[in-house]
């Protein structure tokens, strides 16, 4: 199953990276309307949990649930069918869990949608953490380059029947050239407008620059949410989105390009 893209709000994906729930429901309400989806990552639904994402879901705005589930498959399967029950569009798990967690998830989570009448969230695999950099491979025993490491990995999320990757903006591209199917989703954190701070991601692009290499969906958070008017930066935001679209050379949308690509090798 793949999230349908509509209009240039939906692939803006807007990082609740708060500390409260009322903190993220006031940017929901400030926000709905300009954004197509709020990510709820390990802080937020620790603190808040899984009654803040039906609050959200509630008010007619999709949830992507960033929890990377990372354990045994059984283990993932069962994360996976609650998260549907609870409603989200989409969350995400480690591709480096391996071949058989994500077919696990994905085959949960398709049976249990169908059987109880539920829409099926997007799974999304998680490439490399884009706050890593090649000395931090380094130490963690992963020898490969990053772009190496992470075509690997997406290539093995796309045969275990996962919908796309989140990947930095910067391997986007390389994950169009190695995993041939236009539908394959790609989501990339690290976006920074150019009026804004990289922080505490090293593999960073602005939001166009991400939409060019060929991401789907962009996720931008403290530039729009700790601005002093989150609503007109994420306009600002939504925006270059628009102009990305309208301008793109290719009549049958600006991915169509990637139909051009045959199969690599990897």
């Amino acid at each position: 199953m793949t999230q349908a893209i509509q209009t240039p709000r939906d692939r803006l994906v807007i990082a609740l990276d708060v500390e409260t729930r009322a903190r993220a429901l006031e940017l929901v309400d400030q926000l709905k309307g300009l954004v197509g989806m709020f990510k709820i990552g390990s802080q937020l639904f620790t603190a808040e949990g899984p009654d803040l994402v039906r609050e959200i879901v509630r008010r007619e705005m999709k949830v992507f649930l960033d929890l990377k589930f990372h354990d045994i498959p059984s283990t993932v399967a069962k994360a996976g069918i609650e998260a549907t029950r609870l409603g989200v569009s989409m969350f995400d798990v480690h591709a480096s869990g391996g071949a058989e967690m994500m077919r696990a998830v994905a085959e949960a989570v398709r049976e249990t949608a169908e059987r109880e009448g539920l829409a099926r969230p997007v799974i999304l695999a998680v490439t490399l953490l884009t706050s890593l950099g090649p000395k931090d491979l380094k130490q963690i025993f992963i020898t490969e380059r990053i772009d190496h490491a992470v075509t690997g990995l997406a290539v093995l999320a796309a045969e275990s029947g996962l919908a796309g990757v989140i990947s930095s903006p910067q391997e986007a591209m390389l994950i169009r050239h190695h995993v041939n199917r236009p539908e394959f989703l790609i989501l990339t954190p690290g976006i920074r407008p150019a009026w804004a701070q990289a922080h505490d991601q090293k593999r960073v692009l602005t939001p166009t620059e991400a939409l060019q290499e060929g991401a789907d969906y962009i996720v931008v958070g403290r530039p729009i949410t700790e601005s002093d008017d989150p609503a007109e930066a994420a306009s600002r935001v939504l925006s270059e989105i628009e102009v990305f679209e309208r301008e793109s050379p290719y009549p049958q949308g600006p991915y169509a390009k990637y139909s051009e690509f045959g199969p690599r090798e990897y």
